[in-house]
């Protein structure tokens, strides 16, 4: 099975490199991670929980980083192997990242995966939807390491003998034909929605003048045979990491 992704991250090639080579880091930010040793600067042994249909198992993994150019390029290779469920895997990642003009990087990541035994009987179809959904996750985790923290700022409370509270601030309208599903939103996503128009961009066509900004983050999300791209503002990637792990486990 072969994988191509796409990910741009709010941050420099350096930094992006720096958050890839960080064991501890990384292994928060894949899905199902439980543990990783640093066997040495090149090499890592993990253990990962993945479900796939009604087959849980857990991966014993050895990876060995083969090649890499720092900041742009990195390769290796991993093999896994779950005694339980007889079931084994070996792949092949590269990662290229490259510098964008707004100081962001885009993450391109290549993989070619082998999964053997009774989790190779799945079709490739399950298999793929399976490594969507982890990329997906992967991609929210890491983003929200990668960006500042967004200070909250608190509702102002009205001065007493103050006349009716202010004014709500609205959403820019989308125009016809565009559709924003609320079920597909978190509450906390419909809020930030109530504030700004900037989420109505999202599942469909962004209204006139809403377009990607420097330091916007993008995320691919599938919904069926459709890939749509979501932009959220750089400022807000922890709700963006919110919303993206609740729209997952929808």
């Amino acid at each position: 099975m072969d994988i191509d992704k796409t990910l741009t991250l709010p941050a420099p090639p350096a930094r992006v490199w720096a958050l890839l080579l960080d064991p501890k880091a990384m292994g928060e930010c894949v899905p199902g991670m439980q543990s990783i040793e640093v066997v040495s600067d090149t090499e890592y042994r993990s253990v990962m929980a993945v479900k796939i249909a009604f087959v849980s198992a857990k991966f014993r993994i050895r990876t060995t980083v083969v090649e890499q150019r720092a900041p742009h390029y990195l390769k290796s290779e991993g093999v896994g192997e779950d005694a339980s469920v007889a079931s084994s895997f070996k792949q092949v990642s590269e990662m290229f990242l490259e510098e964008q003009s707004d100081g962001g990087t885009v993450l391109t990541m290549k993989v070619k995966v082998d999964v053997l035994g009774r989790l190779g009987t799945f079709g490739l179809n399950v298999m793929k939807t399976k490594a969507d959904r982890m990329w997906e996750e992967f991609g929210a985790n890491l983003v929200a390491r990668l960006a500042p923290a967004a200070a909250v700022a608190p509702v102002a409370e009205p001065p007493v003998g103050a006349q009716g509270p202010a004014a709500p601030v609205t959403a820019a309208p989308a125009p016809a034909g565009t559709q924003v599903p609320a079920a597909a939103l978190p509450a906390a996503a419909r809020q930030i929605e109530a504030r700004a128009g900037w989420l109505a961009r999202l599942f469909g066509t962004a209204p006139a003048g809403l377009v990607r900004q420097p330091g916007d983050i993008a995320i691919e999300v599938r919904r069926g045979d459709a890939t749509i791209t979501v932009l959220w503002p750089e400022k807000s990637a922890p709700e963006c990491a919110a919303w993206l792990r609740e729209y997952l486990r929808a």
